[in-house]
């Protein structure tokens, strides 16, 4: 039997009131803890790489001319940069891999530069920007466009929805965001430690936060009764009450157990795919819910797991069902693997990775197995 004990507690203000739950998972049945979700979906983005589980002073007008200086400025001679330019994104020690720090544009079949990639991202309604959770040069990166883009509203697939309004009375008391995670007790929500989304909070300044977190009652049901359940009226707008085509469901069960370290017997998979498809259908929603009452014109940044970020299966899917006019940008951010030098030899059998930009790091250090919690 496989049990993990965690916090249900919201801290300073969250899913309300603390109480304490052990879920016990048989390793005949589905899981459905938050912890089990998490963890999967964290497997699922490091084997995603090899396998394919793997004028004006405001408005539209003047982001537009933000990312154009930002462009010349990074083509430009050093001393050059455009005013406006947040500098050169991050960067890590190298490590003799030619697609480290590569940005790759999927459609065009070639590299550009992080400054072209922030325009391109600037003229989306939505940019969703991918990541391994426990890589922290991938939160840098967030952090590094964000304060590029200044889009009007973040959403944060760690961030509880019910977190929502406390955040929004946190932040007009004059609390600083660095402090956020703290207040909502992130430590019990099952993610990587706090200091590595700090920067990531902190790069936010004005834009409204959302959040798209899913309650564990909301996930338990999606797996028992199908994420169309939860939803009631909507899941026909978002296509939740819909079967996936045969291929696609097929694939999702299979990575559903690899996810779980091949202990999820086939027969929970199809309730895990449905949990799975509730939580990118709230976090396109929180998306949305960030771009609200910033006018024609106003964007939106999501930060997300690469599976989420996805665009044949993910997060944009739903964003373009319930928001067919506005644009959806996604990133994917994939880490290089010794012996795949090229960036189609991370597309697995498709003919090409599943996200319109890619942008390639070094892997993490040390990380633990983490297929030891399921041994």
């Amino acid at each position: 039997m496989l049990c993990a004990e965690y916090r249900v507690d919201g801290g300073y203000f969250g899913y309300g009131g603390a109480a304490r739950s052990q879920v016990c998972c048989l390793v005949t049945r589905a899981c459905a803890s938050r912890l089990l979700l998490k963890h999967s979906e964290m497997i699922m983005a490091r084997s995603l790489s090899p396998q394919l589980l793997q004028g004006p002073s405001s408005g539209a007008g003047a982001r537009r001319l933000r990312a154009v200086a930002l462009t010349v400025g990074w083509l430009a001679l050093a001393g050059c940069a455009a005013t406006a330019s947040p500098g050169d994104p991050p960067a890590a020690e190298p490590t003799g891999h030619p697609l480290q720090g590569v940005v790759w544009d999927t459609a065009a079949g070639r590299a550009i530069t992080p400054a072209a990639l922030v325009a391109r991202l600037g003229d989306a309604g939505v940019a969703v920007l991918g990541e391994i959770h426990d890589n922290p040069v991938h939160h840098d990166r967030q952090a590094w466009l964000l304060s590029a883009l200044e889009p009007d509203g973040v959403a944060f697939e760690m961030v509880p929805e019910g977190s929502e309004k406390g955040i929004a009375v946190f932040r007009a008391g004059g609390a600083e965001d660095g402090d956020i995670g703290p207040a909502i007790g992130w430590d019990r929500l099952g993610w990587p430690d706090w200091k590595i989304y700090r920067p990531v909070f902190e790069a936010v300044g004005s834009a409204r936060i959302t959040g798209g977190g899913v309650g564990l009652a909301d996930l338990r049901r999606a797996i028992a009764d199908g994420a169309a359940s939860v939803e009631g009226a909507s899941a026909s707008e978002a296509g939740l009450d819909r079967a996936l085509p045969a291929a696609e469901q097929a694939a999702l069960e299979a990575e559903m157990v690899a996810a779980h370290c091949d202990m999820l017997p086939a027969s929970a998979a199809p309730g895990m795919v449905e949990a799975q498809r509730l939580r990118d259908f709230r976090f396109a929603r929180a998306a949305l819910r960030a771009r609200d009452g910033s006018g024609e014109g106003a964007r939106a940044a999501l930060i997300t797991g690469n599976g989420h970020a996805r665009r044949d299966r993910g997060v944009p899917v739903y964003l373009d069902r319930l928001a067919p006019g506005v644009e959806t940008v996604s990133l994917g951010q994939v880490e290089v693997q010794p012996g795949l030098l090229a960036a189609s030899d991370y597309a697995g059998d498709a003919a090409a990775l599943p996200y319109d930009y890619v942008w390639f790091s070094a892997g993490v250090e040390d990380r633990p197995d983490p297929c030891a919690a399921f041994r």
